[in-house]
């Protein structure tokens, strides 16, 4: 399992707390809806938007709920290297019939178990050369019926919309769909022509989620944000905290040497204090002897 299961991996960071507020607002966008199947999408590749699904989908697994992941990018997915299972049989293979092992439609040949509980997996499969064709079908919609019937919530890892129209399709069959947008990636114009096309097509859009936001590691512990280190976000390292550690004892011995100076100059007076002290009575002694 990569390391870009952050959520898995390190369940106390503040990118995995993130990724839990994350799953609350998705929770209370649709309280009005039961929710049970969400399309994540970008517009462009880059933006991350495999990473976003992959972590999101761990955490509504750790909140108890059986979760199904599907790739349904058929041309470059990747889901499957962040889980480390097998690439096929896949989407692809179920919907055009076809798997190297077997024929058969047996849904439990395609989907199958990762190392996070609760937590099942559809690689994309076979490159086929109709993806958009496949998406059409009815066995699409039949696929999703099935999985409801199974699981609690479906998790559908969708192409780039600006390249091609899976995702405006997929949209169209799913209770909500999330877009990915990247820092200094995504151009706005792109990023509203895509809610345009999904909104045109009867899709529901709940929001966008920001990436790739570059933080200074003073910053990182007061505010949590939507990216990772493997998307070129900066996170604390090691050597960061103790450079911290250091500087703060660096503090600390200074202030230490600057109430030591000043007691120092207290005493100083004192004693000088108590040497005039003396030298006058010894003088009002001798004024009174004479």
């Amino acid at each position: 399992m990569k390391k870009e299961l952050v959520t898995h991996l390190v369940p106390k960071s503040p990118v995995s707390e993130t990724f839990r507020t994350l799953r609350t607002n998705i929770q209370f966008m649709n309280s009005n809806i039961k929710l049970r199947t969400l399309l994540v999408t970008s517009t462009v590749p880059g933006e991350g938007k495999s990473w976003v699904t992959a972590n999101l989908a761990v955490t509504f697994a750790q909140a108890g709920k059986r979760v199904v992941l599907i790739d349904a990018d058929m041309r470059k997915g990747r889901l499957y290297t962040i889980f480390k299972v097998q690439p096929r049989p896949g989407l692809s293979n179920y919907l055009s019939k076809y798997s190297d092992e077997s024929n058969h439609l047996d849904l439990n040949d395609y989907v199958v178990p990762t190392e996070v509980e609760n937590l099942y997996i559809m690689p994309a499969g076979n490159v086929p050369p109709n993806p958009s064709e496949l998406l059409v079908t009815r066995q699409m919609r039949n696929l999703l019926d099935e999985l409801k019937r199974k699981v609690d919530l479906i998790i559908i890892d969708g192409t780039p919309c600006k390249l091609v129209t899976d995702s405006i399709i997929l949209s169209r069959m799913v209770d909500s769909t999330m877009i990915v947008s990247a820092h200094n990636e995504t151009r706005k114009d792109d990023l509203e022509r895509v809610v345009r096309d999904i909104k045109n097509v009867g899709g529901r859009v709940i929001g966008v989620v920001y990436n790739k936001l570059p933080i200074t590691s003073r910053k990182y512990t007061k505010a949590y944000y939507y990216s990772s280190s493997s998307s070129g976000a900066r996170v604390p390292s090691d050597s960061d905290i103790e450079r911290k550690k250091i500087q703060q004892r660096t503090k600390n011995i200074m202030s230490q040497n600057n109430d030591s100076k000043h007691h120092n100059k207290k005493s100083n007076r004192e004693d000088i204090d108590d040497w005039r002290k003396i030298l006058n009575e010894d003088r009002n002694k001798e004024n009174s002897e004479n």
